[in-house]
């Protein structure tokens, strides 16, 4: 394994490890820098790429992972000190077995647009303006806050008011699930919600699940499937006069298939 710090595609920091691995970065991040984390083998891994964020187990085919820091409106969707100072704390290690038994599978506050390596990983048609606190990977972020929005921790996936809005969470391999949690935005009255929401499973099946007005988790227990991915759509807003439901956090706990 190895985490690398680049500027301009070079590596001016890194270390390399077999299975458990640090690095200090004592410098302040500049625009255009990146995060590396390479792995060399499938499997599950522990991540903290800062001190700020919130270790998660992500699932890694093996490969090169490349976050670029965020500067500006791209990181408004973080706490105000993540990636700020003169010194980074980043971690990675295999993940230990007790680490990956039932849990919330749909977990990565490490998610963004670039991310096609650390699983899971969310991709949306459509995010309000475009703007990182209204992107789908604040769906799996981990953050429940609702009661607000635009800005840190008040985060969501924003649809930009479009009913035809869809939100694809992939896992990169099998697993089974058997309950869906949603945290529906709750700004009220800013705020509209959904009646009903649907899920279509890589297995062919689709699933409505009534929503309501609620400031807090929505729980489905479903039969238990075996899926790689899956599909949230046909999202039906509620007779309200606001035009702005939005999703704060999806959870879909499960286990390896």
């Amino acid at each position: 394994m190895k985490i690398e710090i680049l500027k301009g595609g070079v590596a001016v920091a890194e270390k390399s490890a077999e299975d458990n691995l640090y690095l200090v970065y004592e410098k302040e991040y500049e625009e255009g820098d990146q995060i590396r984390v390479t792995t060399n083998e499938k499997g599950f891994y522990r991540i903290q790429l800062d001190a700020t964020l919130a270790p998660a187990v992500v699932y890694s085919e093996g490969g090169a992972y490349t976050l670029s820091i965020p500067f500006g409106q791209k990181h408004d969707c973080y706490n105000s000190f993540a990636f700020k100072g003169q010194m980074h704390y980043l971690a990675i290690r295999k993940a230990y077995e007790c680490e990956t038994g039932y849990r919330n599978l749909a977990f990565n506050p490490y998610d963004s647009h670039e991310n096609d390596a650390f699983f899971p990983h969310t991709k949306a048609n459509i995010e309000t303006r475009g703007e990182s606190v209204f992107a789908s990977r604040n769906a799996i972020d981990g953050i429940i806050a609702s009661n607000n929005h635009g800005f840190w921790p008040f985060i969501s996936w924003g649809i930009n008011r479009d009913p035809k809005a869809e939100l694809n969470l992939d896992f990169k391999r099998d697993v089974l699930i058997d309950k869906i949690i949603f945290y529906t935005r709750a700004d009220f009255p800013h705020d509209a919600w959904w009646d009903k929401a649907s899920i279509t499973f890589s297995d062919g099946d689709t699933i409505d699940f009534n929503l309501k007005k609620h400031d807090g988790p929505q729980v489905f227990s479903i039969k238990e499937k075996k899926i790689s991915s899956l599909t949230l759509h046909d999202l039906i807003k509620a007779d309200d006069p606001s035009p702005f439901p939005a999703l704060v956090q999806l959870e879909v706990y499960g286990k390896e298939a």
